[in-house]
């Protein structure tokens, strides 16, 4: 096992900057198309993210965000400026989702018996009935028109601007089947032979079934789409989550006097009051009071900071004790948890130059298909096939070639890789978990909340005496009753686990240096108890002596924390307490080594404290003291020399380092904010689910291989014999249909995987 102390990170300098919200992207290659446009203009270097539908724009004064704005829109797409309150534009992307939802609603309900009935009718002369061809027309109007709008309304934007995408061969392929069916009803002569169905003709007027397909390819491509809308909106919260930690109003002291306003109002050297129980609203210096500071998301430290005057405290960090005057240093964009929120978004921005596998098969293969569709219609009419033969024979490319498989590949795929992690207590947000799951080598382990439970908890109580250390944590557990700093919190429960019962104590007070003192009667006798460190001691009741003070340097050298307690003005013992390794890491930690994966501890702990913890759970390599803002440069260095990173963490310190990562896995007892930097959520509590989630996510990400395979296969394979005339319009929509369900049958295999 390897040792490394992270460098102190320099600070970051804030540039000029635009962000925008971009709306009416439908894949990744918009993004790509927005971000070439963006970047001709002179000296913006932009960043389009289509997962969190946001563009960032470096380099290009905020007073000129309207010229950006025109680009995008010139572009074929909408923008707006980024504003503190995200509401807005929260609401706007609900609105998407629940827009998506109901055109699927609506095509599910109408395709049914639309298929069933179109299927029926076509094939069985006799339960036909006057104007059958028209009912089912009629009925597949609301999806041909309504459901798949948000395909026609893409395809004519893309035609607008020269370009196609899926969306071209969607709305075509959709449109092309209800025209060819409608067509088919108004021209066809009664009694004329229709089409070949491998045993006979089929019936007159069978030549409309393919309804179906028109309904079938929006309702499964609008369920994929509606897949994709909700894992985007989730994947942009992070970009409000973080600025959101801080409160929204700051009590602000004035000529002397209390003021609450807004966060917004506070500005560099004012003074600002923090109570017990609040978020410190931005970074500063404490020049009044006494506290303890729990920065345990900030800086991964499970034990509070105790701070006095001069002492250093950060926006987001939570009091927990007195009460603090903190003098603004640092306010708005500049303060460390405003930079992390950077870090993550810069991280999220960079997944988003990475092209799915089905975009960039697409970006190819719609034109061809195009091409070929008319190629087959000229082809047919100079042959002299007829206008019905050769428009039948160009209808069948597009029908066939409509790329419903494809666009199920992922989904359906993701939808039972998902429901299987669910059931093992893993959350699969997106593809590009997926993707980087089968590719990476290293895995980096976050350890307070991580590999720790984050809980202080009480490890031995020793007398130094060598007598029985009942009576001394009975009477420390009874000081410590009342209060709310997690070191009283683990005396008190260490106490209840040993079955000691503890007296009411009177008199208590929290005194400043980290330490408590109290009263406790029992049998009549009262007895004096003071909890502190060394120095607190030696300040109250005089000397401290050298066994003492060696206990508590030996703890701290194991990276544990130890108090000494005085009764009656003499220091009988010590206390130890430690965040304690959670029982499955050391195992978790093998089966990451059993799947070739190299392990890798980062902390922003004291060494001692990462490295007694890395030798326990085995890992190959430990970098500790890192700061929060460093610990996503840590993970670029990690990828600077050629590993593909894994973090697993849980703080908000850890968000910039999770989005950072190629693969970044959050505990469910981790913050909100890195639960949204996370591409893989571990709801289970036990470590082993994150080398369940690797295997999972590897065989979820290799069936949605196999199905592209598949389905861009069905298409070469295909597409040549429905140009030769072999396959009309109703074969085709059936073949099309049994392709998208072998893709499906494929997937649901996933359902019953099991972690080795």
């Amino acid at each position: 096992m390897t040792t490394e102390t992270a460098p102190a990170p320099q600070p970051d300098a804030l540039g000029e900057r635009v962000e925008l919200d971009v709306a009416g992207m439908t894949c990744a290659a918009c993004a790509s198309r927005i971000e070439r446009k963006l970047n001709k203009l002179d000296g913006a270097r932009a960043t389009v993210n289509y997962a969190t539908e946001r563009a960032v724009v470096l380099g290009w004064p905020p007073q000129r965000a309207d010229e950006l704005i025109e680009t995008v829109r010139a572009a074929g797409y909408d923008a707006s400026e980024v504003r503190t309150d995200d509401d807005g534009q929260a609401d706007a992307r609900a609105d998407r989702v629940r827009m998506l939802r109901n055109r699927l609603i609506v095509a599910a309900v109408l395709t049914v018996p639309l298929g069933d009935a179109a299927l029926v009718l076509a094939l069985a002369p006799q339960l036909r009935f006057p104007g059958w061809e028209w009912t089912l027309i009629i009925g597949a109007l609301p999806v041909v028109f309504w459901c798949a709008w948000p395909f026609h309304k893409a395809a004519w934007r893309n035609l607008r601007h020269g370009t196609t995408s899926m969306d071209t061969l969607v709305s075509l392929g959709v449109l092309a089947s209800f025209t060819w069916s409608v067509v088919a009803t108004i021209v066809r002569v009664p009694g004329e032979p229709s089409y070949w169905l491998g045993y006979g003709l089929a019936p007159d007027g069978a030549d409309s079934l393919y309804l179906e397909a028109a309904a079938a390819v929006t309702t499964f491509l609008l369920a994929g789409r509606y897949v994709e809308a909700r894992s985007k909106r989730s994947a942009r919260g992070v970009l409000t989550a973080i600025g959101r930690l801080a409160p929204s109003t700051v009590r602000v002291l004035r000529d002397g006097v209390e003021h609450e306003v807004p966060i917004g109002s506070l500005a560099v050297g004012e003074r600002f009051v923090v109570r017990p129980g609040e978020r410190v609203a931005t970074d500063g210096v404490v020049v009044a009071g006494a506290s303890a500071i729990d920065t345990a998301a900030m800086t991964g430290e499970a034990e509070p900071v105790e701070v006095g005057i001069g002492g250093r405290v950060l926006a987001g960090t939570t009091n927990t004790t007195g009460a603090l005057v903190v003098e603004a240093q640092r306010i708005g964009a500049h303060t460390q948890l405003a930079q992390l929120a950077v870090l993550a978004e810069q991280a999220q921005a960079r997944k988003a130059s990475v092209q799915s596998l089905v975009d960039r098969v697409v970006a190819v293969f719609v034109p061809v298909v195009l091409v070929i569709s008319a190629l087959t219609l000229t082809g047919w009419l100079i042959a002299g096939g007829g206008l019905r033969h050769a428009f039948g024979a160009a209808m069948s490319v597009l029908i066939i070639a409509c790329p419903c498989a494809l666009g199920l590949a992922t989904p359906t795929a993701l939808l039972v890789g998902v429901g299987r992690g669910g059931q093992l207590g893993i959350l699969i947000k997106g593809p590009d978990a997926l993707e980087a799951s089968g590719r990476i080598d290293t895995v980096v382990l976050d350890k307070t909340g991580t590999l720790t439970t984050g809980r202080m908890t009480l490890v031995e109580a020793v007398r130094f005496d060598g007598t029985s250390a009942d009576d001394l944590l009975r009477l420390a557990a009874a000081v410590e009753t009342d209060s709310e700093h997690p070191i009283a919190a683990a005396v008190v429960a260490g106490a209840a686990a040993r079955g000691l019962a503890t007296a009411r104590p009177e008199n208590v007070r929290a005194l400043p240096g980290g330490g408590v003192q109290g009263e406790v009667s029992e049998a009549g006798d009262t007895r004096r108890v003071l909890i502190g460190t060394p120095e607190l001691l030696a300040e109250r009741v005089g000397e401290v002596t050298p066994e003492a003070i060696a206990a508590v340097e030996t703890a701290a050298a194991q990276g544990r924390s130890a108090v000494l307690v005085a009764v009656d003005d003499v220091v009988v013992g010590y206390l130890v307490l430690a965040d304690t390794i959670k029982p499955s890491a050391a195992a978790a930690v093998r089966r990451l080594g059993g799947l070739g994966l190299r392990t890798v501890l980062l902390s922003g702990d004291r060494r001692a404290v990462a490295e007694q913890v890395g030798a326990a759970v085995g890992v190959d390599e430990v970098i500790a003291e890192v700061l929060p803002s460093a610990k996503a440069e840590a993970i670029e260095r990690l990828q600077a020399q050629g590993r593909r990173v894994a973090m697993v963490g849980d703080g908000i310190n850890d968000a910039g380092a999770l989005a950072t990562a190629n693969l970044g896995m959050a505990v469910v007892n981790g913050t909100d904010v890195a639960l949204k930097s996370a591409d893989i959520i571990l709801v289970r509590r036990s470590l082993d689910a994150v080398p369940d989630a690797i295997q999972l996510s590897r065989r979820t990400l290799g069936t949605i291989r196999g199905n592209l395979i598949w389905a861009f296969g069905y298409n070469v394979a295909a597409i040549p014999l429905a140009a030769a005339g072999l396959l009309n319009p109703l074969i085709a929509g059936l073949a099309m249909s049994l392709s998208s369900v072998f893709v499906v049958g494929n997937s649901m295999r996933l359902r019953r995987f099991t972690p080795r």
